[in-house]
């Protein structure tokens, strides 16, 4: 099954996960936020922490990247989206540390202050937070598009993409 009813380990994953980062990024790092599904008490998601780092501004980009690689995490480009750079992980046990341990599938971003993605990822993770009717109108959508997808990671992302456009666009 490619969604999963919502799980409070996902927070407390997150919280882990946050702490590693800020202590490892310094001053880098203004924050770091938890975005997407998993974010949102009471909404069906994929299991996968959705994490934006968020800079001051591209200028410190290189030195978050290099702190990020130490990490564990390599710089996979912005995918076509402005301002938003992914990282991909090299193993489940990124970010690395002593000890080592398995860690929850991770999307991780950085953005830097005032960006368009950044905030399009806050104003939909609040707006769902905040709004039940809303939160439930996204989580049967994304139940209906799983059906549609039959258990295909690949065919239910781009199903998302495409029909989430229309539907949740405002954000």
């Amino acid at each position: 099954m490619i969604l999963q009813a919502s799980n409070p380990a996902w927070a407390t994953e997150f919280a882990h996960l946050r702490r590693v980062l800020l202590a490892n990024l310094g001053p880098l790092a203004v924050r770091v936020e938890h975005i997407g599904s998993t974010a949102v008490p009471g909404l069906v998601a994929k299991p996968i922490l959705d994490v934006d780092i968020v800079i001051n501004d591209m200028g410190c980009f290189a030195a978050t990247s290099q702190a990020l690689s130490v990490l564990g995490y390599r710089h996979a480009g912005d995918q076509g989206i402005a301002e938003r750079e992914v990282f991909k992980r090299s193993d489940e046990h990124v970010p690395w540390g002593n000890p080592q341990r398995a860690w929850m599938n991770q999307h991780v971003y950085v953005c830097p202050l005032g960006s368009k993605e950044l905030a399009r990822h806050l104003r939909f993770r609040d707006a769902l937070r905040s709004d039940a009717t809303l939160r439930d109108d996204y989580a049967a959508f994304k139940l209906r598009i799983a059906e549609q997808s039959f258990g295909d990671r690949k065919v239910y992302a781009q199903l998302k993409q495409m029909q989430g456009d229309l539907l949740f666009g405002r954000f």
